[in-house]
């Protein structure tokens, strides 16, 4: 019987790990414990409740205004302390935040073998996006099992040369994503009155979530300025905004778009919702690496955010396209999907290149043969 911790501290970490547990759960010859660090704290417990699964080992290291020098401190005593109470023969680790790279940097330490999902991406750009670039480079040093996404992410690796295994498989929140959406169908009712004013009034629905580091300051600004004169210039168009609980995000946000009437701004939102206005949105101005993935599968155009992307196949494949910070370039590419049906089918029907659902099952299929 061999032992694998999960560590996990935030939402997308979760949405993303828990069908590796779950597939885990079911494969004979696995001791499973998940690991929850609470870098996320209320967030992942509706995550946890969505998945109908709860956490073997609660750390809570999640403190009021942590730096992440603090929260980097904490999370490696803490992992520490798991992996010396535990002796697990693996480790598995998911993307890029602190309590991934913390995690690996813990098993490391202890000699732990360590499986990474979601390897080799980059934008080879260590401040965007921060910390998370110097993170999965990090990561990706300790590994022993790159499980990478795309076959642009193994090139990374390869060329790169880092040690251990690559193997391409996806990314596991389409796996995901596939049980989401069969809940929301099952739930539509009940959402669909939940959302009554944002939808209903209005012609079509422009989904937008943006949260990123890197965009603070003038770049949340410029942003907003963007959403400004689309507001103005499509009346019948509603744009709903989950905004981020981060006052570098909600300060700006609320002071330069709460007054317009057809922009709602909402507190986030659970899974399940976020999949639910996904799928009844027109299209998507997002910074999240998370939605860039799923929209694809729901046949929604992404504008990105950002300068940069560490996932180009969405760009490359056309479904789509970056638009940084600038006020001109957002306004222009929604115009232009808003106002161009032909260009707008072609990104909406282009298949989606970061996976198909069964993500988790080669992850454990691989591991299964190949762990030590």
């Amino acid at each position: 019987m061999r032992k694998v911790l999960l560590i996990i501290g935030t939402r997308p970490e979760a949405i993303k790990l828990i069908p590796v547990y779950k597939e885990l759960k079911k494969s004979k010859g696995w001791l499973t414990l998940l690991v929850s660090t609470g870098q996320h704290h209320e967030m992942l417990k509706s995550i946890f409740d969505f998945f109908e699964v709860q956490p073997d080992v609660d750390l809570a290291v999640m403190t009021k205004n942590q730096s992440l020098v603090g929260l980097t401190e904490l999370l490696l005593r803490a992992c520490t302390t798991v992996i010396e109470d535990h002796s697990p023969d693996l480790i598995i680790v998911q993307g890029d935040t602190t309590t991934a790279m913390v995690g690996a940097l813990a098993g490391f330490y202890k000699q732990v073998q360590i499986a990474h999902v979601e390897a080799g991406l980059r934008s080879y750009d260590k401040t965007a996006p921060f910390p998370e670039e110097v993170n999965r480079r990090m990561i990706s040093a300790m590994a022993d099992f790159h499980f990478a996404p795309t076959k642009t992410a193994a090139e990374a690796l390869k060329y790169e040369r880092v040690q251990g295994k690559i193997k391409v498989v996806g990314n596991t929140v389409i796996d995901s994503l596939v049980f989401a959406t069969k809940k929301v169908l099952k739930n539509l009712i009940v959402l669909d009155s939940k959302y009554t004013s944002v939808l209903d009034q209005y012609e079509r629905m422009i989904l937008i979530t943006g949260h990123r580091r890197e965009s603070f300051g003038d770049g949340f600004k410029n942003i907003c300025k963007a959403i400004q004169v689309l507001a103005h210039t499509y009346p019948k168009v509603s744009f709903v905004y989950p905004v981020h609980l981060n006052p570098n995000v909600r300060d700006v946000v609320f002071n330069m778009l709460d007054s317009l009437p057809n922009v709602f701004l909402i507190n986030p939102v659970t899974y399940d919702d976020m999949v639910y206005l996904m799928t009844k949105s027109y299209l998507i101005l997002t910074d999240s690496g998370g939605v860039q993935e799923e929209a694809p599968s729901l046949g929604k155009p992404v504008l990105i955010m950002r300068e940069k992307t560490e996932r180009p196949e969405g760009v490359k494949a056309g479904c789509s396209l970056l638009v940084g910070s600038s006020e001109k370039k957002i306004v222009k590419a929604v115009m232009d999907l808003m106002d161009n049906g032909r260009k707008y089918k072609l990104m909406a029907r282009v298949a989606n290149p970061y996976g198909k659902g069964d993500s988790s099952k080669k992850i454990v299929s691989y591991l299964h043969n190949n762990i030590q």
